[in-house]
């Protein structure tokens, strides 16, 4: 499906733009995201299966094959979940977790301070917890020990007793750490998902989909949805050892849900086997089984049934705030406990630290737009910005860099430095599809351009010596500049159709979500909703612009857009004049004090008579 959207958007460069809207407020060229090679498919998909037309359309346009149809609207992980054993070293890794769990041996666990790695080390805790296990769960500060292991805690943990560290969502590229627990004795299973070099870490197993020489085909998930597959494999290896008897195996698909958390909030791509994980996952977060996701969704007044914008928007956020301005260990303690007393103080402390990091994010923000704007002035066809200050916070850089990437549709790096003249850097870098930031980074790491760094195609992670700073970025300049300028081409605002306000109800809000979970690799319906006029528009909170939209027919459909206000979206809302408009946008429905509504959330609007 990943594959098949690629090509999907390639096509979609050839078509005309979608209204004739060549630019838009924020820039953008309107496409249809249904491509006129791809009608026929679309037909063919609503004819077989008996699905509407709308769907069919839906359906072709993310690159669902005609015969894939069933499994991409019921997507289970009966269907699509692989032997695990299809995983390079999955075998080593079950065997090496049994032995701990057989033996009663004391095991670490060593995970990353994101929501990725909370949810991965509250896994592998519970399912060693249920083997009557004690595990230690292991997170860096991220101020003071940066991203992964470090040979430090792991002497630590060796000396605390532990036996077997097992490495959560990160330790792929940590060889010089991780040659430290062989000397000292201790094994390591690494469970990762993140690019690898040719050469590994000395361990037990490395079970990472992303390494070079795995073939699985894996490679979009995260390490949650990897340490999922890892935990069904080791249940596997003790009921073939006859263990289960006076304790029972461990319900797997009741701890699904953090899988689904970690998969949304780390922006995975939403295809096979994550599309599984999300759908069941987000049934089993309704029974508010896991005690301290219960306390997170009540903390956050979450009170309607979770769905992919809560995890990525209301609770990821809120786990995160933990690694990235408090206590990083925070969100697997949470994620792992059984206590509700102490569940329910945590959670209000994430909620309370979420609140400040907001504030801090926004300060750092106006800083970081105004140096890239500087920056811009001065090098235009920059391939990427790459700004930073001494003022700045090391857990908050790369929220901002998302932010700057957003705005700019550039890659961004984010630099915390760590004092006014020299020192290091710590840096966050955000990217956009098909401009490979991991890739440069570890190329940068392997040139000496950096102390280390890795990360995705998307995001990465870097920390670099203030004197390094200019030959690095002349190197990302340089090693992206092809690649950005493609991307940049490519980067079209997709639309599914037009819509008037009088046909967006219920049952077209029911239709949609039959093609969801909708995220990363499986892009939220955009429609458009032409020639529509903009009435009672205001600003509302944090610099949202709130308003009506009526078509020529009379019907009225609310709208919002988010952080519009100030920016040239919001402006072209706020001075219409009533003038009619074609707004762009995704349809959903939500609930207020009770009451049901629907409304768009404006993602782009365009003047018609500026075209062409």
């Amino acid at each position: 499906m990943a594959t098949a959207l690629k090509q999907r958007e390639t096509d979609a460069e050839l078509a005309a733009p979608f209204l004739g809207i060549a630019s838009s407020a924020r820039g953008f060229t309107w496409r249809e995201r249904l491509t006129p090679d791809a009608h026929l498919r679309a037909t063919t998909i609503s004819q077989r299966h008996g699905l509407p037309e709308l769907l069919g359309r839906m359906l072709a346009a993310r690159g669902v094959a005609v015969d894939d149809v069933p499994v991409v609207l019921n997507p289970t992980l009966k269907a699509l979940m692989p032997d695990p054993s299809t995983v390079r070293d999955m075998d080593a890794a079950a065997a090496r977790i049994a032995d701990a769990v057989v033996k009663g041996q004391r095991v670490a666990i060593f995970g990353d301070y994101d929501v990725d790695g909370a949810s991965s080390s509250a896994l592998v805790a519970r399912f060693l917890s249920h083997h009557g296990l004690q595990p230690r769960i292991y997170i860096p500060d991220r101020l003071f020990e940066g991203y992964g292991p470090n040979p430090a805690a792991i002497e630590t943990l060796v000396k605390e007793g532990a036996q077997l560290i097992i490495t959560v969502d990160c330790g792929t590229t940590s060889r010089e750490p991780l040659a430290r627990a062989a000397e000292l004795g201790c094994d390591v299973v690494i469970i990762d998902h993140h690019q690898a070099d040719e050469e590994l870490p000395i361990a037990c197993a490395v079970v990472n989909p992303n390494r070079q020489d795995d073939v699985s085909g894996l490679g979009h998930l995260c390490a949650a949805g990897v340490c999922f597959m890892v935990l069904v494999a080791a249940t596997r290896e003790l009921r073939q050892r006859g263990f289960y008897g006076e304790i029972a195996p461990p319900d797997l698909m009741g701890e699904i849900d953090l899988v689904a958390l970690a998969t949304i909030a780390d922006v995975v791509p939403l295809v096979g086997l994550n599309r599984a994980y999300v759908t069941q996952g987000l049934q089993v977060m309704r029974w508010r089984k896991n005690i301290g996701l219960r306390a997170l969704i009540d903390a956050a007044g979450l009170n309607e049934p979770p769905t992919p914008y809560h995890l990525g928007f209301i609770l990821g956020p809120r786990i995160n705030a933990g690694g990235r301005i408090g206590d990083a260990a925070l969100g697997s303690r949470l994620l792992a406990g059984d206590d509700e007393a102490d569940a329910a103080r945590i959670a209000a402390l994430l909620d309370r630290l979420n609140k400040e990091r907001r504030d801090l994010e926004k300060q750092m923000l106006e800083e970081a737009l105004g140096a890239a704007e500087a920056k811009l002035m001065q090098q235009p066809d920059a391939a990427v910005l790459l700004v930073g200050s001494h003022t700045w916070h090391k857990g908050v850089v790369g929220l901002v860099a998302s932010r700057l990437t957003e705005k700019f549709r550039l890659p961004s790096c984010v630099i915390a430095w760590g004092d006014e003249t020299g020192g290091e850097g710590t840096g966050s870098l955000r990217s956009l599809p098909g401009a490979d930031i991991g890739g440069a980074v570890r190329a940068a790491v392997a040139a000496g351009h950096l102390i280390k760094g890795g990360g995705h195609s998307m995001a990465a992670g870097l920390t670099v010596a203030r004197e390094n700073i200019a030959v690095l970025e002349a190197f990302l300049q340089e090693r992206l500049q092809g690649s950005v300028t493609e991307a940049r081409a490519r980067d079209a605002l997709q639309i599914d159709g037009a819509l008037t306000p009088g046909g967006v109800t219920d049952e077209l809000i029911d239709l949609i979500g039959r093609v969801g979970p909708y995220g990363q690799g499986n892009p939220t319906p955009r429609f458009a909703f032409p020639a529509v006029n903009v009435k009672f528009a205001k600003i509302v909170g944090e610099a949202h612009v709130r308003c009506v939209l009526q078509s020529a027919d009379g019907s009225k459909l609310e709208a919002i857009a988010f952080r519009a206000a100030g920016q040239p979206l919001g402006d072209m809302l706020l001075g219409s004049g009533g003038l009619p408009l074609h707004v762009a946008g995704s349809v959903k429905r939500s609930s207020f004090n009770g009451r049901d509504k629907l409304e768009v959330h404006i993602d782009d609007v365009a003047d018609p008579r500026r075209q062409g």
